[in-house]
């Protein structure tokens, strides 16, 4: 059944936008607005919606943000949490899967509140900074990501949404905004220093890190032709554990550019070319670039 709606309300949610339309003076919600805002797939939950509530559901007419007319299939906001409830999290994908329960814990809630009274009156939503009020802490991750190789935008803001117990940075109190900065600036100058030879650890962890490292790299190399006997004798255990070995070889590669672990020399433990292992013993060891991506045998 189509019908037009006679009053519509547009409700901010997380930087998405969820809508509230009256018919026959009750609420209902537009359903893909709010399928597409937790990452879930719309014809899936389309198929959820006819099964479980056909009843229901009505398509009604309904105004986008291009300012034109759309017929969107709404459910009563009544129902609304308990068509959440269908959705589990942890059979979602783990990228998805605080969306969901953000929208399962929040959407319903800020929905009534708006059709009730016109705001929302959910903790998360009030007292929210300003986009030119957060600038300052913006600017701060920024700078964090760009002087870092450790970290991209989504984990550098994971950093802060843990500091601070939000789920965006909106969230943060104005008043904290320069306790959030000099947190950002302090990771700045952790994640910068990783880079530094020693600059994270006394002198003696720094060197048993680095045998330690030289050490996996040494006994993987020594042990090429145990590897090649049991590629004779069994290939496919032979490739079942040289997944380990080149795992290792991977880690212990990355673990020495991020500490910049060199010889007396100043020749880097692994060669840029990947053909190479240089040793602080003075040692070398001839390698194949496959070596670090790929078993060489």
């Amino acid at each position: 059944m189509t019908s037009m709606s006679l009053q519509q309300i547009t409700v901010p949610f997380h930087n998405n936008e969820l809508i509230v339309v009256d018919f026959n003076n009750q609420p209902y919600t537009p359903m893909r607005p709010i399928v597409e805002g937790m990452g879930l797939a719309w014809q899936a939950q389309y198929d959820k919606l006819k099964q479980r509530f056909n009843s229901v559901i009505m398509e009604i007419m309904t105004t986008g943000k291009d300012g034109k007319s759309y017929n969107m299939i709404c459910l009563p906001l009544k129902k609304l949490f308990g068509w959440l409830m269908t959705i589990s999290p942890n059979k979602v994908k783990p990228e998805i899967r605080d969306s969901v329960i953000m929208y399962q814990n929040e959407c319903d809630d800020v929905l009534w509140d708006y059709w009730t009274k016109g705001q929302a009156t959910n903790p998360r939503s009030i007292n929210k900074t300003h986009k030119s009020e957060r600038e300052p802490l913006t600017n701060a991750v920024n700078l964090l990501v760009a002087k870092t190789k450790h970290l991209n935008y989504s984990d550098a803001y994971k950093l802060v949404h843990q500091r601070f117990n939000v789920q965006h940075i909106d969230e943060i109190a104005f008043d904290a905004i320069p306790i959030a900065v000099e947190y950002v600036h302090h990771l700045i100058a952790l994640y910068s220093s990783a880079g530094k030879q020693g600059s994270l650890f006394d002198k003696d962890m720094y060197e048993l890190i680095r045998e330690f490292t030289e050490s996996v790299l040494s006994q993987n190399f020594m042990m090429q032709d145990v590897w090649k006997a049991l590629m004779l004798i069994n290939k496919g255990d032979m490739m079942y554990y040289s997944n380990y070995i080149l795992d290792s070889n991977k880690l212990a590669r990355k673990v020495s550019i991020e500490l910049d672990f060199k010889t007396r020399k100043g020749v880097p433990l692994v060669s840029p070319d990947l053909k190479q292992i240089n040793f602080h013993s003075g040692t070398i060891f001839g390698v194949n670039p496959k070596w670090f991506n790929a078993p060489a045998w």
